[in-house]
Order: structure tokens, then sequence, then C-alpha cells
């Protein structure tokens, strides 16, 4: 079994090294030592466990006479995964000869280096890697379930983030001397989301089995759209498998007479096509509203003038109201289309995420929504234009249960990404951002008084929510061993940079015996908002916490590791402020490493295996899949490293696990959490450093490896259905990286 090193998702220290504490040396063909070895990349040493895979490559693969193998460690079943490797080179082959970017490569959180002439490479374990691990950005193993794709698993250094445009125009220049394909979404899209004529008739067959479910009316406000891209849009509704829809077109008045001419043309074509010119321009708004007007279907379907739908875009939606009729909202998954024809940049979206809609427009294209509910609330809103779309999609949710919200993890629209267009860049309708920032504020005004709206860059915002007017106390609970200089970093730092006005900290140490940790807790026991507690018995981070959290009478708990430096100032206004929303459980913050990249920016189920730390290794400031790392959200699992709940939260599902006694049992805390119904959150406007938990050592003998395999086998045994499936993380994602691969295949 493959394992974390440092910097994991759990336990007081985060100090979960490979292979339950061990590691891995990485051996040639011939069992020569290859000296990468000693370099094992961060996305191993920061990633999050990884037990054996069961979605790594058989033997399906053509052409490769040698392979890379990792072979389980002690306490894990007797496995090797093995891996198509090129004689010769340095790279690793995929399905149908197709070739990855070369370079040191993860498997399954292993570091490995590349084969070399020998012919191939083999991890074997159990041997200590080393704790500063540093590799480059590296490069894709193949892992496709069946030989048809391929997925990546990435290494990552914590320093060298980015290529400088010297070594970009080197790595193109390699990448075309060696015939690699740089676009991961286009191979992906090749490979598991393209349709030929075999395909097109197996979707109408579909259709034809489903039969007439429902009609949707697909509305699309039109103004002077480019006689091309119009054509295009019109056609991508002729297209359509699912055959019982009625088109909704509604001119604003264009200007430009080819507008008219190719409207009539289609709409004498096909009586599904309906045609209105208004006498005025009246904006995207009030063209909306002409075309809601002509609708007669059950649902509309929300199609801008210049951009596509999937062929199969309205028969997936027909299949899930035929499954459920009781939905009333459905969206789907997009990516964009650039001027020639090419798919790129994709969004993978999360399950229904409200508060993720308050920070951005996720929902966005496809969405179909209930006619009458859409008329029910008014329709779409003058004055919202450019954010129109959202501001509708934000009322409608507000009158309906989130059990008639339901997500397609399926790309079925299309945006066209051309100059002007906020498919290419958001900053291209400054208005837009300015509508949708209002929306939500006017959202809250309705549903969350007191909470407000800013804007961010990018059409992203920020909801501040209030505190009540007596902030409730706050427990920091920060377990400790020795090393004073960490601990003295972490209670000053709080004590220097908060602004929440009632808190106190409770130092819990746990047989420390270094000469200047026992003066400096001395110093402590003797200052105001500070309590020091002794918890003489071997190191057990969820019997600690449980102990000191009865100790103290904090209305809301933080769990703090002691190697944390507080940042930002609202660090625990922020956290707070969540924590005491109703319905919101463990809340968790934005940690850094101290070389300033992520080292949590929430926890990710099923990566490597059981969870891992989302973005771990990526700069400060690196947006993440749909820009989801700039804003708060849902996430099943924040670390314990940095965590905020209200008490009686915690007291309800019992506290930490003290069966789990270093690993996983904040993750476990959190489903727990999810699973009494309460939604755990993660925001990025709660800033910490992490200092990697230096005072708890390594994994390095036998009963804390047993103890460690043992804390895996409890996870994957109790909470293995919901590892496979975390509704905020895309089945279209990998989970053999941290930083939203393309999951190669999908897991749908």
């Amino acid at each position: 079994m493959a394992g974390l090193l440092r910097g994991g998702v759990a336990g007081p220290r985060r100090a979960r090294r490979a292979i339950a504490g061990g590691g891995f040396a990485v051996r040639g063909a011939r069992g020569r030592r290859l000296g990468a070895a000693s370099r094992a990349p961060r996305a191993a040493d920061r990633g999050g466990l990884v037990p054996p895979a069961p979605d790594l490559p058989r033997s399906r693969w053509p052409g490769a006479p040698a392979v890379a193998a990792a072979r389980s460690g002690p306490g894990a079943s007797d496995r090797t995964w093995r891996f198509p490797v090129r004689r010769g080179t340095d790279r690793l082959l995929g399905p149908a000869g197709d070739v990855r970017r070369p370079g040191p490569v993860a498997v399954a959180g292993i570091g490995v280096a590349p084969g070399g002439t020998a012919g191939g490479i083999a991890a074997t374990g159990p041997r200590r890697a080393p704790a500063r691990a540093v590799g480059a950005v590296a490069g894709r193993v193949d892992e496709g379930d069946d030989g048809r794709g391929s997925r990546r698993v990435p290494a990552r250094s914590g320093r060298a983030v980015g290529l400088s445009g010297a070594a970009d125009a080197l790595l193109r220049r390699y990448n075309l001397r060696h015939d690699l394909r740089p676009d991961a979404y286009a191979a992906w899209v090749r490979h598991f989301d393209s349709f030929d004529g075999s395909d097109l008739a197996a979707l109408r067959s579909r259709a034809d089995t489903l039969g007439r479910v429902v009609e949707f009316s697909v509305l699309v406000p039109v103004y002077n759209t480019p006689e091309q891209w119009l054509r295009r849009c019109i056609e991508s509704v002729l297209a359509q498998a699912y055959p019982h829809w009625q088109l909704c077109l509604a001119d604003d008045a264009s200007s430009d007479p080819a507008v008219s001419r190719v409207l009539e043309e289609y709409a004498a074509k096909d009586p599904r096509v309906r045609v209105v010119r208004r006498e005025r321009n009246g904006h995207i708004a009030r063209a909306s509203n002409t075309a809601l007007e002509m609708a007669t279907g059950a649902y509309v379907a929300l199609l801008d003038h210049d951009d596509e739908l999937r062929p199969h875009a309205l028969l997936e939606m027909a299949q899930a109201i035929a499954g459920d009729p009781a939905l009333d909202l459905l969206y789907s998954d997009e990516d964009k289309l650039d001027g020639d024809g090419q798919r790129f940049d994709p969004y993978f979206k999360p399950d229904w995420d409200p508060d993720l809609l308050r920070s951005q427009n996720y929902v966005c294209h496809l969405s179909v929504i209930r006619t009458s509910l859409v008329r029910a609330v008014g329709g779409f809103r003058p004055g919202f234009e450019g954010s129109q779309d959202h501001d509708l999609v934000l009322r409608c949710s507000e009158r309906i249960d989130p059990a008639r919200i339901r997500h397609i993890p399926k790309v079925l629209y299309h945006w066209r990404a051309i100059e002007g267009s906020t498919a290419l860049t958001r900053d291209a309708k400054d208005y837009a951002a300015a509508a949708g920032v209002r929306a939500v504020d006017e959202h809250l005004r309705r549903c969350h008084p007191g909470a407000r709206a800013e804007e961010l860059s990018h059409g992203h915002y920020r909801v501040r929510w209030p505190l009540p007017e007596a902030a409730p106390k706050v427990s920091l609970l920060v377990p400790t061993r020795d090393r004073a200089n960490l601990l003295r970093t972490c209670v000053e730092s709080i004590f220097e940079r908060t602004d929440y006005p009632d808190f106190e900290v409770v130092v819990i140490d746990n047989q420390s015996s270094e000469p200047d940790a026992l003066q400096y807790l001395a110093e402590l026991d003797r200052r105001d908002r500070v309590r020091v507690l002794r918890f003489d018995a071997p190191f057990n981070y969820s019997a600690i916490n449980n102990w000191a959290a009865g100790q103290c009478d904090g209305a809301v708990l933080g769990l703090v590791n002691n190697d944390i430096e507080v940042l930002s100032r609202e660090w625990l206004s922020e956290m707070v402020s969540h924590a005491v929303r109703p319905g919101i459980g463990a809340v968790g913050a934005m940690l850094y490493y101290p070389d300033d990249t992520i080292q949590h920016a929430g926890v990710v189920l099923g990566v490597h295996g059981v969870a891992a730390h989302a973005y771990c290794g990526m700069p400060r400031g690196y947006p993440g899949h749909g820009g989801r790392v700039r804003v708060a959200q849902r996430l099943s699992a924040v670390t314990g490293a940095c965590l905020v709940v209200r008490r009686s939260v915690f007291e309800q599902v019992g506290g930490l696990d003290e069966s789990l006694q270093v690993a996983f049992n904040d993750i476990d805390f959190c489903l727990r959490v999810r699973e009494a119904g309460y939604r755990n959150l993660w925001t990025p406007f709660a800033e910490l450093y992490h200092h990697e938990s230096a005072s708890r050592g390594s994994e390095d003998t036998e009963e804390k490896r047993a103890r460690f395999v043992g804390e895996v086998e409890a996870m994957l045994h109790r909470w293995s259905p919901q590892l496979r499936c975390d509704p905020a993380y895309n089945p279209n994602l990998s989970l053999s990286g941290l930083n939203s691969e393309y999951a190669f295949p999908p897991r749908l």
C-alpha cells in the first residue's frame, strides 16, 4: 500500500509518511537504485493517503514491452501496479500510442524516477523517503481502466511552481519533437466525449425508447449575431437527439438584416422554430422575456445566441426528469469553443451548492428550469443584464427544495469564446459583474438579512456573514509537545493578528520534556486568555481534543495545530461567522506552506484512495478549477489543522473518534457531521501558514506503520461509498491528482 508523506489531511501533525510511514526506494529493471528516488515529489509529500488504487492500468495497452511497477508495502495486500514504459526513453505510453509529458512521476503518491535504457522502473517499499522532498512539475501516469484512457498523477514542487518563458519554449519544442500532446482536455474529449455516426444513432435510439417525457422550450434572445454563429446555434438545436422541443427566438430589434433573414429561413424549415421580432431594442432580459412568452414546454432551456448545445443535451435532461418528475431545476457541465471550433476550458461542476452560487454563477449553462417556476418568480429582471440568468437561478432556488435540483455531470453546452464574450474573459463585460453582485446582495436581503455581498475579480463574489451581536466565546485547542519555537509562533500570532473579540487559547501539553518548551509553557500559564492543560498519556490526537473540549466552556471550538501561524486578522471572525450559521458544521481555512504554496484548500474525498488536500503545492493566488479556490463553498471535509465548529455540533456527533489516533480523524469527523445533516464549509478568506507539524516526528516504526494501516482500513470500511463519490468533486476529475486533473476514464 502506498501512503502519504508529510502534510496530509488529518491528525495533529499531518505526519503521514509513505506506506504507513515508510516511503519507497525506486529501482530500475536491473535492480539499480535510481538517483531521482531521493527526490520524491511533493504530490506524494503533501497530497493525502494512497491505499491500493482499484482503477490502475490493465494489460490492454499496445506496444508496451516494459513496465513501471509499484508494489504495495507491509500491512497491505500484495499487489503490483504496472505502467507501460517505452524502452530507451523517459516516457510513459498511453492508449493507442499516446505519449504523455516526460519526467519524474508519482505513482499513486509514490515518487518514481523515469525508466532509462534499463527498460522500466519499479517502486518497491518500504524505505524512508526524505522529509523535504522536492520535485519539478511532473509528468502523467496513464491509468485507463480498460485501456481507453489515461489519468494524470502530478508531482509538484512547492518552490518550482511555474516555468519561465524560455522554459515554456523549450517544453513546446520538446513536445513537438517527441509528438507529445500538451492539451489534456483535447485528449480527454477524444477518448471520452466525442460522437461519431454510430454514437449519434445510438442517442436517437435512446430518445425513441424514452419517448415523449416533456417538451423543452429553448429560449434564445438574439441581437446582431454574426450569421455563422447564429446558424451554428440554431443547428445545434435542430440536431438534438431528443426531438420534443420548441425553439423560441426573440430578435431584439437587430440592425443587421441578415439576422431576420436567417431566423425566417429556419422558421420556414421547421414548425418547432418560432420567431418574434421586437419593435425596440430592450436588451437581453426583456428579449429573454419575449422568448419566454412563446414557451409552451414544461421546461425552459437557456441558450445564448452564439453558443451551441451538445447533441444529447435535451436527451440527458429528459432522462433525468423521467427518473424524477419532481425536478424543478437542472444544470450540466460546460466548456468553451474557440474560433476554430476546438473545445477547451471545461467547467466540471459540483452538485448543488448554494454557497458557491452566491460566490459565482457556477450553475450557468446548460440550465433547464420548470417553466411555471420561471413565470412564478417573474421571469428575467431588466436591470440585471449580463447576470440575468444568475439572478433568475437565485430567485428560483429560493422557492424549491434542494432535492428538486439536479446536476448532470456531463458537458452539454459549448460557450462561444469570441472577442467581447464572457466565455473568453469575464472582464469583457464589466456590467455583468456589477449586476451579479447586486443579484447576490438582493438574494441575501430576501433570505439572509444581515449578510452582504462584495464584488471580487472575474465575476466572483464574497459574502460577509454577520456575527451575533454578542460574539460567542471561542476556545482554541492547541495540542503541543516540545518545539517551543513552533508553539510560540502559533500563540503569539493568534494574539497579535486576531480581531475576534472573545476567545481563549487552550494549550494541551502532551508530555513535553525540552527545557525551553517547559519554560514557555510556564510563561503561558500566567497569561490572560491562555490556559495550559497537561495530557499525560501516549499521543492520541482525537483523545487530546475530546478531553480538552470538556475542560473549556467556549460555545465554539477551534482545533488548531501548534504549527499554525495566523496571516489575516479576520481569520477567526470569518470562520466563526460561518460556523454559527444554521445548518453549517465544520469550517476550514486556507492554509499555506511557508514558501507561499497552498497546503490546504479543502479536502477532496477519494483522491489517492481516502482523501487529499486540493491544490496542495500550487502557488498562493492560484484560482483552481472553475475559479473555486477564490471563493467560499461547501466541501465534504476540511483539515483538522485549523477547524472551527459549534460545540453543540461537536458534542452531537460524539467528537473525534479516538480509535483514529493520528490519521483521518478530522475526515471521519467531517463525514459524521455531514451525515448528521450539517454542511461543511471552506473559506479562502481565513488565511494561515501551516509549518507541517514538525513537532510530532515521522511514522518510522513498525508500530506506527501498523497503526496507520489500520486507520486506512477503518476509513475504507466505514466510508467506502462516500469516498467513491464526493458531491463537491465532479466524476470527470481525477482521483489520482491534487489539481482537478481530468479523469481518464470518468467515473460515470
